[in-house]
């Protein structure tokens, strides 16, 4: 019987974390090996989360004074704030230069150092690491993912906006200059801690947009189109906060170039799509739903036909905790530690 590989999560009692633990407890090639949750340092995950009850898992713990190399980690997978994540993982990495790391902050998503610097308000921590990062958007960088030490999970929203449009870009069948993205988030995209924004009183009964203008997912969108197109791409993209626990829903606007139809836009989706397991796209003119791709590792893609001459919209959904974060992860994790792809993370979505 092949050998397990141990991981490791930091900041396992957020969602990601949580949703992390969930998916890996499941996974035949790995052991749960550290835990950490520094204010819950001390605690057992089921006191954090007690559907983790019947299951052995190791205490939570600091992170502060770890022996990296004593651990005998395979891999790490990294759920911390940005910035803090930073300074974490150049540790991590300089003690324990075997260990590959797949982590799921902002911290190294954008190969620019000082593109990270403009949006995130603050100097970039380890500049040498980001230049060996890979960023992990499996279904365009697979190769590279597959030999990273480092790689950086994408967002949740931009996973959403890229899988229907890189492809559509590569191909040049699209105006680059007219792209819309209107997407739409449920709560936990925010994360676990407590914000007054975030209480039930605020936000339900509610449906309201938020980063208008400057969110920081556009920096990370504006590279990965731009390195698609071969030019500089800028897009239009506007989150908002819809009252539901888990989904993403980004509905694109887009036009055909040089006469190409919505139906030729399916068509390349449809081809680029076939053999992914975890992108599905459905047939022309239906469009998919948050609650069709709950609980799984699944990107449900639409397209339809606009009133207007030329246009078309495309309608992609996915679950932000699944494939939008711990799910891709662990599809990354599959890729860097040579396991098939699509091991522990086949789980069909729930519904209702």
């Amino acid at each position: 019987m092949a050998r397990q590989a141990k991981v490791g999560v930091l900041g396992a009692s957020g969602y990601t974390g949580s949703e992390l633990v969930r998916m890996l407890l499941r996974h035949p090639r790995v052991e749960i090996a550290l835990l950490t949750a520094d204010r819950r340092a001390g605690q057992e995950m089921r006191e954090v989360f007690p559907q983790f009850s019947p299951f052995e898992l190791p205490k939570l713990v600091s992170i502060e004074g770890l022996d990296w190399v004593s651990l005998g980690l395979d891999l790490v997978f990294c759920a911390l704030p940005h910035a803090t994540t930073q300074n974490v993982i150049k540790e991590l990495l300089d003690k324990a230069p075997s260990v590959k790391v797949v982590d799921l902050s902002a911290d190294f998503r954008l190969s620019d150092t000082a593109a990270y610097a403009k949006w995130y308000g603050h100097e970039h921590h380890a500049p040498e690491l980001q230049k060996a990062a890979v960023y992990g958007l499996v279904e365009v960088h697979r190769r590279a993912i597959k030999k990273a030490r480092l790689v950086a999970n994408p967002g949740c929203y931009t996973t959403c906006a890229q899988l229907p449009l890189v492809p559509l870009i590569k191909e040049k069948a699209i105006e680059l200059g007219e792209i819309v993205v209107d997407a739409k988030s449920g709560m936990t995209g925010a994360g676990r801690s407590a914000k007054e924004a975030m209480l039930f009183s605020e936000v339900s009964e509610g449906f309201h947009a938020y980063g208008v203008g400057h969110h920081r997912h556009m920096a990370e969108l504006d590279q990965e189109f731009s390195a698609a197109a071969g030019r500089e791409v800028v897009v239009t993209f506007t989150p908002h906060l819809v009252p539901m626990n888990r989904g993403i829903l980004s509905t694109i606007y887009v036009r055909g170039r040089r006469g190409r139809t919505p139906a030729d836009l399916h068509a390349i989706l449809s081809k680029t799509y076939a053999k992914e397991p975890f992108v599905h796209v459905l047939p022309f003119g239906e469009t998919p739903q948050t609650r069709h791709v709950r609980g799984s590792n699944m990107t449900f893609i639409g397209v339809a036909s606009d009133r207007i001459a030329g246009r078309a919209i495309v309608i992609s959904a996915l679950d932000n905790l699944v494939k939008g974060a711990s799910g891709q992860a662990i599809q990354n994790m599959n890729l860097v530690l040579g396991f098939p792809e699509t091991l522990g993370i086949e789980q069909v979505a729930l519904f209702p």
